[in-house]
């Protein structure tokens, strides 16, 4: 069995929200979502990446919201320090190997929780958030959102921003960041946000859940292009599990339609073929997708892994998908 690193769920904003909007008892060790510490366990995980989630358009105090859910992620992790612990640097992550338990990693998925202040960024460090997504959908001061967002309309996926890039603001956003060691996530994030991040910083960056557009014409997924400069700069990308970024699926049916593993396949070779074994990992996005999933929960994800084997994947290219390559960004990034 393969170890895993996924970079990206929503578990924990899930939990939060079912606590507090429909008093849920469900908990990290056990819930009917994606993502528990049983399936975890199950399913051969090194770490979990947690993303805390919220949206411009229903929040108004984002940082003072964040605190919340930040402090319910301590929460779950006091209450289960047996099986999982939280983890700043790549020796705590080695550390917890060793001593058989998971990792956890804290994150952003939405830039704007720091309210465009960079005390706030550094606050967030020093709370351990290790990795934030630049944008969501939506302009938010640092950049904008890889499709054109019009108020009151669907937004076309196909269409991609090309031209809107980081701010003045979100320039200095992700030069505080590399500074102080937070990975940047460019999925969500406009192409000329994109080829700003790669102008402005010098170590690598990743798209923690982000498809390849080859594959399927959605413009969430990275253009050969980005996918060749992702892996130069020594990125990484993680396959999402999302049905509409696997394969085109009309708005209307995106919950109901199918996220096989043959089209996680097609997305891992092509991506192999364009930037090399070494630029591919997991974002699986449980928790904050719809559809009928092949890898139902995280406790299946063993089925990636012997799918990759029949497809012809080595065992040293299915480690390096799995955990490797990730690990190699977190060593040189986190302290």
């Amino acid at each position: 069995m393969a170890k895993l690193i996924d970079m990206h769920c929503d578990t924990i904003t899930e939990l939060y929200d079912r606590r507090v909007k429909k008093a849920s008892t469900d908990t990290l060790r056990k819930n009917s979502l994606h993502i528990d510490l049983d399936k975890l366990k199950k399913g051969n995980y090194m770490l979990q990446n947690f993303a805390i989630f919220q949206s411009l358009k229903k929040h108004e105090n984002m940082f003072e919201d964040s605190i919340k859910y930040i402090d319910y992620f301590y929460q779950e992790m006091e209450a289960n320090k047996d099986l999982v612990s939280v983890v700043r640097t790549y020796d705590d992550i080695i550390k917890n190997e060793k001593e058989g338990k998971l990792s956890a990693l804290l994150t952003l998925e939405e830039g704007a929780e720091a309210e465009g202040k960079l005390e706030f960024l550094r606050t967030f460090y020093r709370l351990g958030v290790r990795m934030i997504t630049l944008t969501w959908n939506y302009e938010n001061g640092i950049g904008y959102p890889n499709f054109h967002y019009e108020e009151g309309k669907t937004p076309d996926m196909k269409s991609r921003n090309t031209i809107d890039g980081l701010t003045e603001f979100g320039i200095s956003f992700v030069e505080e960041m590399e500074r102080l060691g937070i990975i940047i996530d460019v999925s969500h994030l406009s192409d000329a946000g994109f080829y700003d991040v790669l102008r402005y910083t010098k170590k690598p960056f990743v798209a923690s859940h982000s498809n390849a557009l080859n594959c399927c014409n959605c413009c969430r997924n990275l253009t050969d292009d980005m996918i060749r400069r992702l892996s130069e700069r020594g990125g990484v990308t993680g396959i999402n599990f999302c049905p509409s970024f696997l394969d085109e699926v009309p708005i209307a049916e995106e919950r109901k339609a199918y996220a096989s593993i043959d089209k996680m396949i097609s997305h891992i070779k092509h991506l192999k073929k364009i930037g090399g074994i070494q630029c591919i990992g997991l974002g699986t996005d449980f928790d904050g997708i719809d559809g009928d999933l092949e890898i139902k929960d995280a406790s299946y994800m063993q089925m990636l892994v012997d799918s990759l084997e029949k497809a012809g994947f080595t065992s040293t290219e299915i480690d390096a998908i799995c955990h490797n390559n990730v690990l190699r960004v977190y060593k040189e990034i986190l302290r």
